[in-house]
């Protein structure tokens, strides 16, 4: 056969699996360019490969990704050690009018919420739930790639659902009802009034702020009604009104977010917040530069 055929047939192959290990990796490292690139690197790997030695390529590239974000994720713990303030993960943002794609649409394990408990797990109990629970991998895959027993793979991936469970980040809601809660907590804010965005806040709120030092947030969870009431108008008196109409409504993680431009006087901002009993519970404020550069402002 043709050497250029058979190679734009497995591209073409390879290209069937790409969004679902884009997909895997982004669940596992919180960054879209650590899963381009262990997805790139895989597709290298493939080529220099006999064929006739994968049996299933799908599960050949998972766990070829899943080995190639363990290293990224085992560097990035060290990392994340000497991280200023929170870490959250990178923001996936699409627009209202578009269609989210298959790396998000439906996927109620993206949410910010459900992404913030997940990368507070080490390295090993993360993959092995991902793998499991979210990708259907057997155990025994999952303890080659982590280099463990079969049994200890098991172990990883319950005591990380026990994690998540313990944690109880609250479920998506419908669209609707995240667009009257936004809309009520956006309005609250426009006012800087401090009472009034109090009132539209669930009595556990927190804000978890991210900028790695390169921007201003909270550099530390904002707890409390009457604290993050504060912090929130404080934050919105250094906007002017000009840069406030500007406020566009996206989708960030398959859930409603807000995109707020920024200036030379005050940094772009990427929020979204998980609702808890009808008002908002968690808020998500992305500022770090680094994790908006794939944003359409």
């Amino acid at each position: 056969m043709d050497v250029t055929v058979t190679s734009t047939e497995l591209a073409a192959e390879f290209d069937q699996h790409r969004n679902r290990l884009i997909g895997l990796g982004y669940r596992l490292t919180g960054r879209i360019a650590d899963a381009e690139d262990a997805v790139q690197d895989a597709w290298l790997r493939l080529a220099t490969v006999d064929r006739d030695d994968i049996r299933d390529l799908g599960a050949w590239l998972t766990t070829v990704v899943s080995r190639l974000c363990l290293d990224r994720m085992r560097s990035a713990a060290v990392q994340r050690e000497q991280y200023v303030g929170p870490w959250l993960p990178e923001p996936l943002v699409t627009s209202l009018d578009d269609d989210p794609g298959d790396i998000v649409a439906g996927q109620d394990d993206l949410r910010m919420a459900a992404l913030r408990v997940l990368h507070e797990l080490p390295p090993d109990q993360r993959l092995a739930f991902v793998l499991h629970d979210g990708f259907e991998v057997p155990f025994a895959e999952i303890a080659e790639v982590l280099g463990c027993s079969v049994v200890a793979a098991r172990q990883h991936a319950s005591r990380a659902r026990r994690a998540m469970a313990d944690a109880d980040p609250p479920q998506r809601v419908p669209l609707p009802e995240q667009q009257r809660v936004v809309e009520a907590f956006l309005a609250a804010l426009a006012s800087k009034d401090v009472d009034a965005v109090a009132r539209t806040l669930h009595p556990t709120v927190v804000v978890l702020g991210d900028s790695g030092g390169k921007a201003r947030t909270a550099r530390r969870p904002v707890v409390g009604i009457d604290k993050v009431a504060r912090f929130a108008v404080g934050l919105m008196q250094k906007y002017d009104d000009k840069l406030l109409e500007n406020i566009r409504l996206v989708l960030v993680n398959g859930d409603l977010g807000v995109l707020l431009p920024g200036s030379p006087e005050v940094a772009p901002r990427v929020f979204t917040i998980a609702i808890r009993d009808g008002r908002p519970a968690e808020i998500f404020d992305v500022v770090n530069p680094d994790k908006l550069t794939r944003i359409p402002w």
